[in-house]
């Protein structure tokens, strides 16, 4: 028998997956974007697919159902921006728009608002692109 080897990485645990496919017109770009999990057309309809994994809301905050669809979309527009698919000045956008999404799904204000400070404060490092292809947490076996 061969040895071939493979190649694997850890990945981080995240909480929740999405069970059917969710789109929102979002009304961002110009030009189509197409990921594994998510599309973004021209038009501005953001299409985030069945399977997507998402961490939730991030920071010292609860998982509430106010938070969850302003999470799934700021995740996934901070993909695209990581994956250089969206230029970093649409990071307030994506921003702007969790705030509006929690807001519309009966988050409090007050929430609302420190929420969006977070993340305009201490996001910015999870919307930027790597410098360069990280392969050190590459594991090779055999």
């Amino acid at each position: 028998m061969s040895k071939s080897r493979i190649g694997y990485r850890k990945l981080n645990i995240y909480k929740y997956q999405l069970m059917e496919a969710y789109s929102v017109k979002i009304g961002v770009t110009d030009k189509n974007i197409s990921t594994p999990f998510i599309d973004l057309d021209a038009e501005g309809k953001l299409t985030i697919k069945k399977g997507y994994a998402w961490d939730g809301p991030s920071g010292p905050t609860f998982d509430t159902k106010s938070f969850m669809r302003g999470s799934l979309v700021h995740d996934a527009l901070y993909q695209l921006l990581r994956g250089r698919h969206l230029e970093q000045e649409l990071r307030k956008f994506a921003d702007d728009l969790m705030k509006k999404m929690c807001r519309e799904d009966g988050m409090f204000f007050i929430r609302a608002w420190y929420t969006h400070l977070g993340v305009r404060f201490f996001g910015g490092k999870h919307a930027k692109p790597p410098q360069e292809e990280d392969t050190t947490k590459i594991i090779w076996v055999p």
